[in-house]
């Protein structure tokens, strides 16, 4: 029996995770994948920039998103490297979503954030505008 996916992806899925449970493998390699395309990003933006690829990620069920997820609040990344790497899993996973670069709307202090755009209008986004978008796809 397979599991049902959601229509958009819920944020944060890894605190559904039961502490002592025993970990499937898949979630392991989705946690692998994730902290290998954090460093790739992480090496490829200073010169890419919005141009940084992410390594494809391997065909695993959604359920091992847990393992994405997991990693993304326990190593150090910028909301850049964690949009980034998400839309590359979400995307081969069928949820298509572009990244969302904004400015903060106060004038007093400049700053800057990276969201997807399923997070429009939620605590991510709020306080920012649209600047540019990262589309989805070559």
């Amino acid at each position: 029996m397979t599991e049902p996916e959601p229509t958009a992806p819920v944020w944060p899925a890894w605190r559904s995770l039961e502490l002592g449970r025993r970990t499937e493998l898949t979630t392991l390699r989705a946690a692998l994948w994730t902290a290998r395309a954090l460093r790739s990003v992480k090496r490829s933006l200073p010169n890419d920039g919005l141009r940084s690829t992410v390594p494809a990620p391997p065909a695993l069920p959604w359920r091992s998103t847990r393992g994405v997820y997991g990693v993304l609040v326990r190593q150090p990344n910028t909301c850049l490297e964690r949009a980034l790497v998400l839309q590359a899993w979400l995307l081969a996973h069928g949820h298509a979503h572009d990244v969302i670069v904004g400015v903060n709307e106060s004038v007093a202090e400049f700053a800057a954030h990276a969201w997807l755009d399923y997070e429009d209008g939620s605590s991510r986004s709020v306080g920012f505008v649209e600047l540019t978008r990262v589309p989805v796809g070559p």
